[in-house]
């Protein structure tokens, strides 16, 4: 029989408020948030370990490699700092087994969640058979194979993504190599190594990487790393890459990949036609992620998928009646922190509760490699193009003291504004600590502040955070400090 915990099981007539599918951060927190309203909640999920993708084999385990490598230059660089640190080295397994605990007790965390919350946790795949008798059904078969019914008025699918193959470029975990191999089996550093793909998966792991001594090379067929974020964030981006000795070829199209006797050669052209050849000991494939909707009984359902994604409303509801569908399995940003507002959304609703659609462009948006990369709303260009009068406020961590002290001056921070009503439309961060300063105009857009009255606002000196003070007062040509 399918493993279950901490409740019925739905064989014994017991009915469920709500059944969640898949236990990464979409999920797990509409469970959380599902029993702290009085739901009886069931968490249905294939993997040994909760956490999902997030959790297990995406930003957890990356974000403590990335703290690794960080670490590790910053004791090659202490000198200035009057330490002098001798003898440095890399010891990799090291580094691994520090990620596989933070890994093992984030997940620890997740389970104790779990049944603190009285969450019934079903462990198995989850397979939808269908509305019957006024409820849905899920199948989930254990990993010996034996099935059980869980009977639920509503489902949220949140089953995550999974990395998608790309033809001509697949990877066998040796030389070709996604990102789940290099978080999950690859035990050795490569001397060199090329990524396809400079979006956030491809930057971070390139950053990491480099600052362990591997040559590295980045390979974009956009014309700039991280094309979604704000141009000057990406050329900043580009600049602080070639100090740090990571290659980069954009505005490339790879067409063809071999494997030789001592690593991989691909080959492809340039924009104006130009051949290029590269060759390193692997390839990471750093592009490519779908969502995993595969064998978990969609046509039982009303549910209808459009490439590749459920289609649903701006209340995460499906076509099929009380069944939701949150995170990676829908087309709103891939992002865990999403993922999780989703989720609350989507049981607010079924326990009673008036809910608000999510507002998109709040979505913070945010990349780990160094220096760190941090947004929120429109870019420049964005805001430009949807007819907005656009005036732009930026101050540079080189003259900020703080960034100064712990000798990290690369980057900026840059306000996009409206110039009518000095509505905050955006703002892009580059440099030190750039994830964590964000969310201070997470909250200042969330509350609909003005330009000026988040340049008015006293940050403490001698803070990072007073560039994003003094960027909000450039908008109105009244920084101090530049």
């Amino acid at each position: 029989m399918a493993t279950q915990q901490n409740g019925s099981n739905g064989n014994d007539g017991s009915v469920f408020d709500v059944t969640i599918i898949g236990a990464g951060p979409g999920g797990y927190v509409a469970a959380i948030r599902g029993s702290q309203l009085g739901l009886k909640v069931a968490l249905i999920e294939k993997d040994k370990r909760l956490g999902g993708t997030c959790g297990l084999r995406g930003c957890i385990p990356t974000k403590q490699m990335l703290m690794s490598a960080h670490l590790y230059e910053q004791f090659q660089h202490a000198e200035p700092f009057g330490i002098t640190a001798t003898d440095i080295k890399l010891d990799y397994s090291q580094v691994l087994k520090r990620k596989d605990m933070v890994v093992t007790k984030n997940a620890k965390g997740v389970e104790f969640l779990m049944k603190k919350n009285k969450v019934t946790q079903f462990k198995g795949f989850g397979k939808i058979t269908g509305a019957k008798d006024g409820t849905q059904q899920v199948e989930v078969t254990g990993e010996d194979g034996n099935k059980q019914i869980v009977h639920s008025k509503n489902i949220i699918i949140a089953t995550g993504s999974v990395v998608r193959p790309i033809k001509g470029f697949e990877t066998d975990g040796e030389r070709v190599i996604n990102s789940d191999h290099v978080l999950e089996t690859m035990t050795d550093m490569p001397k060199s190594l090329l990524v396809m793909g400079a979006g956030a998966v491809g930057v971070e792991f390139a950053s990491v990487f480099s600052r362990f001594g591997c040559e590295t090379t980045l390979i974009e067929l956009m014309p700039r790393l991280l094309p979604i974020e704000d141009e000057e964030v990406s050329a900043e981006l580009q600049k602080s890459f070639r100090k740090r000795g990571i290659k980069q070829q954009i505005g490339t199209k790879l067409s063809g990949m071999e494997q030789t006797d001592s690593g991989v050669v691909v080959t492809g052209e340039t924009a104006d036609g130009k051949p290029v050849r590269l060759e390193a000991e692997k390839l990471l494939v750093a592009v490519g992620r779908m969502p995993f909707l595969e064998g978990i009984g969609l046509e039982n359902t009303k549910v209808k998928v459009e490439r590749g994604n459920i289609v649903v409303d701006d209340f995460c509801r499906t076509d099929e009646p009380n069944v939701f569908a949150i995170g990676d399995a829908i087309p709103t940003p891939w992002l865990a922190h999403l993922a999780s507002k989703e989720g609350i959304l989507v049981v607010e609703q079924i326990a009673g509760q008036k809910a608000h659609p999510l507002n998109l462009r709040l979505v913070p948006s945010c990349t780990y490699c160094d220096p760190e990369v941090g947004s929120v709303g429109l870019t420049e260009a964005k805001a430009k193009e949807m007819g907005y009068d656009v005036k732009v406020g930026k101050f540079p961590f080189s003259a900020s003291g703080k960034a100064r002290i712990i000798g990290e001056e690369e980057g900026f921070v840059k306000v996009v504004s409206e110039k009518k009503y000095d509505e905050i439309l955006g703002v892009h961060i580059i440099g030190a600590h750039a994830t964590e300063l964000i969310a201070e105009a997470c909250v200042a857009m969330q509350l609909e502040s003005t330009a000026e009255e988040l340049g008015r606002t006293m940050h403490a000196h001698p803070t990072v955070s007073e560039s994003v003070m003094e960027a909000a007062e450039g908008v109105h040509d009244l920084t101090i400090h530049i």
